[in-house]
């Protein structure tokens, strides 16, 4: 059992493989957090933060007589409330019958369960036995409004994760007696740390800048990233990290806290007068209240916490394993991921059925196995200001319908996939023509377009039911075996025709909840089929979508060298089977840079790898290449898609905060350890300049490795006096010790030849001593 009570110091120690967490009973009233650290097996419960005077920190009432320095105000707390004696940041704020929102959240029992129950209507990471997790809930009662606050707490035997997030239930007793109980803030964890020497992360950008890694010292004050867009946001993921002042990639100690949510969010810091620092995270109180009726449960999403010893990289490899284990499900959770061809930058709205299927057929030739037919299918959608919600073929571009066209590409040999956007509206639609009233806005005001269209009222059970049965035709109505699901605006007017004004400010959440039903019911009912989400790219890249979607589409940007800052930050948090990343056209649609081919290969090999751009446009030298690279991921990627990551070298430094580096290299390093994968890209180059050391980690340190495909090579016709053939490391054929790889590392030189990148497959021979 990973968690235990000790009664007679009334403490909870919730342990993980290699951490502990301490929740402390004090007075039999307060419930106080303790402290988070590696995993001790003894706690005396005296390394607490002391009860000492301080001024202009009160004491509770109760408190006077037994206690009286005890101040919630200089304490570090589990959860805590508003309107006592604590004037840090609530992790709760309820509106009681006497127009305030005062509580004191006091203990009131416990339950350790096996396992970990599902989290009521939302998406939540998973056990599949009873012996894989163990769950804490702790009851608090606000006892003159009624309020039972439930936190509940899954310790994972696996990992070095808890996961948290909290019930609240107006229960309609105390002096409030049946009154309802208005929700203002809920957060779904508070975690108190005793100091503030850390670094504050979070990945941040905008659409096709997604997920860059921003690092900032604390400063007293609060610290903060929120979405107040209706969704995660390109600008913002829902997700930030304590980074210990002297922590790096590879070691270090690093605190990742992870909200499973797609909608409005926050997440901050707080540091006190005391130096301590408040980390909290949840949905965004902004447009945001819940009224709860007596008997009323309201549920939070998920929070997923990682502490690692082993810096960034332990951090992130974490995480990599439980979502892509036990938070992604489903048939294509642990099956490797097709090729993909996508015609949306090779046609736009602009083609026939013939133009598709030349090149698909151009697709097959190279040893692609899927191809996507993306916007313009259906309605009068000639382009993007109409027929969103027309869910019916457009057959003037295709005269045979969905089911002609995949039957032809399925000749092909190739599987069929089609992209849809089914949460919005155009207002130009025969679907708006008959339900005005169906688009998120509110009365009398006027309805602000984004990309030409609406946003469906997803918090109305009668429109998510509609969407459940048109989308569920146009996936019967042909071999379909992967849909790419679009979201392309922000929500504005946030609001519902179908409620009252008392119950605007939950149209929100309840969107959110509307999709989740959505995507569960199309999920569990087409279960062979293999579903990406989108949002512009990555503007709803979330633990959230990926308990229903397995892959995301990364970023619109899908050039090289900006695709390399957005797959650093996004693994991060998550696996490569998450990230959607494909090969375009150059000059780059979005930067106009032009990079290699090798390189836009090299890069987008580090996900689950496509293309998107045109083939029949291409030279023969260049469709040889596109089938070598796709011959060479088929026999590569299960390492990728599965494997664990080693960030070699960033393309950003953790010890100036802000610097570029001009090279970053990855490794990928297969779960039974047989195969490892490098690439390395660099982002600038010069001449004569010295070779990169890359050194590898995670290997055999006894085993010995063979280089059996590689791009480093200096072809015979050219002549580097000073850099003979055989002084050339990483060549095919090659083999190396796993220490002298580790330690010693391979020196890359930056040749004119590798056009950007290099990249290197290798196998483990044996474990026995190298001696190479």
């Amino acid at each position: 059992m990973s968690i235990f009570f000790d009664s007679a110091k009334q403490c909870f120690l919730l342990n993980t493989p290699g951490s502990t967490y301490i929740i402390r009973l004090y007075n039999d009233r307060y419930l106080l957090h303790g402290g988070w650290f590696h995993r001790i097996n003894h706690w005396s419960d005296q390394c607490v933060m002391p009860v000492a005077d301080h001024a202009f920190s009160p004491v509770p009432e109760q408190m006077y007589d037994t206690a009286e320095n005890f101040s919630l105000d200089s304490q570090q707390e589990e959860f805590p409330a508003t309107g006592q004696t604590d004037f840090r940041a609530a992790a709760i704020e309820a509106e009681t019958a006497d127009g305030t929102c005062i509580a004191e959240l006091l203990y009131e029992t416990y339950r350790i369960i096996p396992g970990k129950p599902p989290v009521q209507g939302l998406p939540a990471t998973y056990t599949e036995q009873d012996s894989e997790a163990d769950t804490l809930e702790i009851d608090l009662k606000d006892h003159d409004s009624g309020l039972l606050v439930t936190l509940s707490y899954t310790v994972w035997n696996t990992c070095d994760v808890i996961c948290r997030h909290v019930q609240v239930k107006n229960t309609g007793t105390g002096i409030y007696h049946e009154k309802p109980i208005i929700l203002r803030k809920i957060m779904s964890m508070n975690v108190d740390f005793a100091g503030s020497r850390y670094r504050m992360l979070q990945l941040s950008g905008a659409h096709a800048r997604e997920r860059h890694p921003v690092f900032r010292p604390l400063y007293q004050g609060i610290q903060r990233i929120e979405s107040r867009r209706g969704t995660s946001s390109h600008q913002q993921n829902p997700f930030i990290a304590l980074v210990g002042a002297d922590a790096g990639e590879q070691y270090g100690e690093v605190f990742g806290f992870s909200l499973v949510y797609s909608g409005n969010f926050v997440a901050q810091i707080e540091v006190d007068q005391f130096n301590m620092a408040r980390v909290q995270t949840g949905i965004n109180s902004w447009n945001f209240a819940w009224k709860l009726a007596p008997g009323e449960v309201f549920v939070t999403p998920e929070v997923v916490m990682v502490r690692s010893e082993q810096g960034l990289g332990g951090m992130s490899r974490i995480y990599h394993d439980l979502y892509r284990s036990r938070l992604c499900r489903g048939k294509w959770r642990d099956r490797d991921r097709p090729v993909v061809i996508n015609n949306w930058e090779a046609t736009m709205f602009d083609f026939t059925e013939q133009k598709l299927l030349t090149i698909a057929e151009a697709a097959a030739k190279t040893g692609a196995e899927l191809f996507v037919l993306d916007d313009g299918w259906f309605g009068k959608r000639d382009n993007d200001r109409c027929s969103l919600g027309d869910w019916y073929i457009n057959r003037k571009k295709l005269p045979g319908g969905l089911q002609s066209v995949a039957e032809k590409i399925k000749k092909f040999g190739l599987k069929f996939g089609l992209w849809v956007e089914p949460e919005m509206i155009s207002p130009d639609s025969d679907l708006y023509r008959a339900h005005p009233d169906w688009c998120l806005h509110v009365q009398n005001r006027g309805r602000s377009l984004g990309r030409n269209q609406y946003v469906l009222d997803l918090s109305r059970g009668d429109v998510v039911e509609f969407l459940i049965d048109t989308m569920s035709d146009v996936f019967s109505s042909a071999d379909i075996s992967y849909v790419k699901w679009d979201f392309n605006r922000s929500l504005t007017e946030t609001g519902s025709a179908a409620v009252p004004p008392e119950l605007q400010m939950e149209t929100s959440h309840k969107f959110v909840l509307g999709l989740y039903h959505l995507l569960s019911v199309l999920t569990t009912r087409f279960p062979d089929v293999l579903f990406e989400s989108c949002s512009g790219g990555g503007g709803r890249f979330d633990p959230g979508m990926f308990y229903y979607m397995p892959q995301c589409w990364t970023s619109d940007n899908t050039d090289a060298l900006s695709r390399i800052q957005i797959q650093f930050g996004t693994g991060i948090v998550y696996p490569a089977s998450c990230m959607s990343c494909h090969v375009s056209a150059v000059p780059n649609q979005q930067v106009g840079r032009i990079t290699s081919l090798r390189q836009r290969g090299d890069v987008a090999m580090a996900g689950v790898f496509g293309y998107e751009l045109d083939l029949t446009e291409l030279s023969d030298n260049e469709l040889q290449e596109i089938s070598q690279q796709i011959a060479v991921y088929k026999r590569i990627r299960h390492t990728i898609q599965f494997g664990t990551l080693y960030r070699i070298e960033s393309p950003w430094s953790l010890s100036s905060l802000t610097e570029v580096t001009d090279f970053a290299a990855w490794e990928y390093v297969a779960q039974d350890a047989s195969q490892v994968v490098v690439t390395i890209v660099w982002t600038y180059t010069e001449a004569n300049v010295p070779p990169e050391i890359v050194k590898l980690q995670g290997l055999n340190s006894d085993a010995v490795y063979e280089v059996v495909h590689s791009t480093v090579q200096l072809p015979a016709s050219l002549s580097y006096p000073y850099l003979p053939q055989q002084t050339i490391a990483g060549q095919a054929g090659q083999q190396f010790g796993g220490e002298e790889l580790m330690y010693s590392g391979l020196r890359i030189h930056c040749l004119p030849q590798y056009q950007g990148s290099v990249q290197l497959v290798l196998t483990c021979k044996s474990d026995v001593t190298a001696s190479v």
